[in-house]
């Protein structure tokens, strides 16, 4: 690691910042999972929607950064948490494919999964009239303090999972740094 990040920002800088409730900053990255776009085979389409609705979400991102499956993948998720970044999704690589190998590789990173998350996912793309939807092996999860998330690589797959995620974000990073539940005041 060079000290900075996928971006080429100084890490020591991002890890410094504590995304917390009240309007802090949130660091995200947007990741895409693509042999074909990595190879320059064809234009990435996703990852740019998915940069955009974090952004939409309050997220300050990097990105889309364009690997191919496999051990790229990995590392592009080693070098974020490394990096300092909060929030870190990909788009591409949870189908069935032999190549289809981003779950596993996230596997590989996170120390906690979050199931839930990606049940939500996948049930709203069902929802939403896509019955291919729980064929996604997508996994989320924790990475020490980073939020782990994968989606699937079509632009409908991204706009249907940042609208699951997106309302839980930051909560979600605020927990992961050791913030409490929101109260609602004692009923007098």
């Amino acid at each position: 690691m060079t000290g900075q990040d996928p971006a080429g920002h100084d890490a020591a800088a991002g890890a410094g910042q504590q995304a917390a409730g009240g309007g802090a900053v949130i660091r995200a990255l947007a990741i895409t999972v693509s042999n074909r776009a990595a190879a320059g085979i064809y234009e990435d389409r996703s990852g740019p929607v998915l940069a955009r609705l974090l952004a939409a979400a309050g997220c300050t991102v990097d990105g889309p950064l364009v690997v191919p499956d496999g051990s790229a993948v990995e590392v592009a998720l080693r070098d974020a948490v490394a990096g300092g970044y909060h929030v870190v999704v990909t788009t591409g690589g949870t189908g069935l494919t032999p190549g289809d190998l981003t779950p596993e590789m996230t596997r590989r990173v996170l120390d906690r999964e979050i199931p839930g998350i990606a049940e939500a996912i996948r049930a709203a793309g069902i929802a939403a009239g896509v019955p291919a939807a729980m064929l996604s092996r997508g996994l989320a999860g924790l990475a020490g303090g980073v939020l782990v998330v994968n989606l699937a690589g079509s632009t409908g797959g991204v706009r249907d999972g940042m609208a699951v995620l997106a309302p839980v974000l930051r909560h979600a990073v605020d927990q992961a740094h050791g913030g409490d539940h929101p109260r609602a005041e004692a009923a007098g």
